[in-house]
């Protein structure tokens, strides 16, 4: 995963990267805003860590070109303020996510993850795989035209099965996008979970097992 750190206190910055490449990742560090779109202009990131009060060009700025250009890098925006009205702000510059200083380097480490296993196109507002139908916004699920009663584990878990579009899943990315880091990752919670979903789902079989890769949706 390539990562581009913008910070423009130094230490935290070199600290951030250091230990972005200690999880296996591949990172630039920069210190201002006119160096991070200097950065965008030649490099496609993954996942760019920006800070939102950046010197000469603000972080909001470097956001807005990020998402105006369609780049497919994913935003994590870090920022002092952690005001509910900052962190709506942020999100409506299209940040991906939106992250408090200060702030546990583990989660750092576990959302940089996250948005860099995120499909780097926009997915569409309703998500459909053969006779499936997924409406994110209205939380409704349907198939053959008739909708589904799922839990919001079991919508969340096929939301994200239907966005990979039939790419096997592992059981680890299931676990770490539809439960929290908190989950114990040696439980059979997202075992017991497809298990429920498919039940619900009925026939003929629409979400299969890849043998050391995962779940995907698809044909036999």
């Amino acid at each position: 995963m390539r990562v581009l750190v913008v910070e423009d206190f130094e230490i935290l910055a070199r600290t951030i990267g250091t230990g972005l490449r200690r999880e296996g990742m591949a990172v630039d560090v920069v210190l201002d805003g006119a160096d991070a779109l200097e950065h965008l202009a030649v490099t496609p990131y993954d996942v760019v860590v920006l800070d939102r009060d950046l010197p000469g060009v603000h972080g909001d700025e470097v956001c807005r070109r990020i998402v105006a250009e369609h780049s497919g890098s994913k935003v994590l925006m870090l920022t002092a303020a952690s005001t509910v009205r900052e962190r709506v702000d942020g999100l409506g510059l299209g940040a991906d996510d939106y992250l408090p200083k200060p702030f546990d380097f583990a989660e750092l480490v576990a959302r940089v993850r996250a948005l860099g296993r995120r499909p780097a196109q926009s997915l569409p507002p309703v998500l459909e795989y053969g006779d499936l139908t997924l409406d994110p916004s209205r939380r409704v699920a349907s198939r053959a035209g008739q909708r589904l009663d799922l839990s919001p584990k079991e919508f969340s878990l096929l939301e994200h099965l239907m966005a990979a579009a039939g790419r096997p899943v592992s059981a680890e990315e299931l676990l770490d996008r539809v439960w929290d880091e908190a989950a114990d990752p040696f439980t059979t919670t997202v075992k017991t979970t497809i298990r429920r979903l498919r039940a619900k789902l009925g026939g003929p079989p629409v979400i299969h097992t890849v043998r050391e890769a995962g779940y995907r949706l698809g044909a036999e």
